[in-house]
């Protein structure tokens, strides 16, 4: 068995391994799907940091059970192909361990989501601030989720190499576009989408990526942010609008 030689190539073993039971797990899949589903949510209602960071906990609890369930599964499938009760115990266990973490995740997300007085308060009412930051990092989870995602449906095994969208282009982008909506600094503005063209530019040249992987991954990038920062928003302050109206 070949091992990593810097840190470097072992953070890319270890996404391909997160990429490789997205792609053979199909439990994964669904919790994949429901997790950038529910940062959505999170956002879209308001949740506060602290309330963003406990969904975001039990979100990775639930896939960290989830891989250690497919690992303990491949490990004892490599030990015997045949029946043994030691072995089904082993596989049990797991999924109980599976199953546990679910229902904290739905327990968590219960107690978040079924406010609907204060959920609604918070929709209706214009936000004393906005949060950059934290709508960043939603953003970047999302951003993550919809590569793996995306890369999976097109059949690479890759995560930070090749494949049908360009992550390194995306995650630029990405950032790139954080930059452009929120910095006020022109300066800073110019130097980010130079360095977003150039991170493009890059994967093309060393023939990592076609130019249409490089601009799906771009979009993606861009289309995230916007969301967030613009459509979201703007969506929201219809309803306070809306709901004023029909208060008068």
């Amino acid at each position: 068995m070949r091992r990593a030689k810097n840190p470097v190539e072992s953070f890319r073993y270890a996404l391909n391994g997160v990429l490789l039971s997205y792609k053979t797990q199909r439990h994964l899949r669904i919790h994949f799907v429901l997790a950038l589903l529910v940062l959505l949510a999170g956002f879209a209602v308001r949740l506060t940091r602290t309330e963003l960071a406990l969904l975001v906990c039990v979100i990775a609890l639930v896939v960290m059970a989830e891989l250690f369930n497919t690992a303990l599964e491949t490990v004892v499938d490599l030990v015997t192909t045949d029946y043994h009760p030691l072995a089904k115990v082993a596989k049990d266990v797991a999924a109980g361990a599976v199953l546990v973490a679910a229902m904290t995740a739905t327990l968590v997300g219960l107690l978040l989501f079924l406010r609907p007085e204060e959920i609604g308060r918070r929709i209706q009412s214009p936000p004393e601030y906005e949060d950059a930051l934290q709508t960043c990092v939603i953003g970047f989870l999302m951003l993550l989720i919809l590569l793996v995602i995306w890369k999976v449906r097109g059949g690479k095994g890759r995560f930070l190499q090749g494949g049908v969208v360009s992550g390194h282009s995306a995650i630029a982008f990405f950032l790139c576009s954080v930059v452009l909506l929120v910095a006020e600094n022109p300066l800073i503005a110019f130097l980010a989408v130079l360095l977003a063209l150039l991170v493009a530019q890059s994967r093309v040249e060393t023939e990592v990526h076609t130019l249409r992987e490089v601009l799906f991954g771009a979009l993606l990038g861009i289309l995230i942010p916007v969301v967030l920062y613009r459509a979201i928003p703007l969506v929201l302050q219809l309803v306070v609008v809306r709901s004023l109206g029909a208060g008068r």
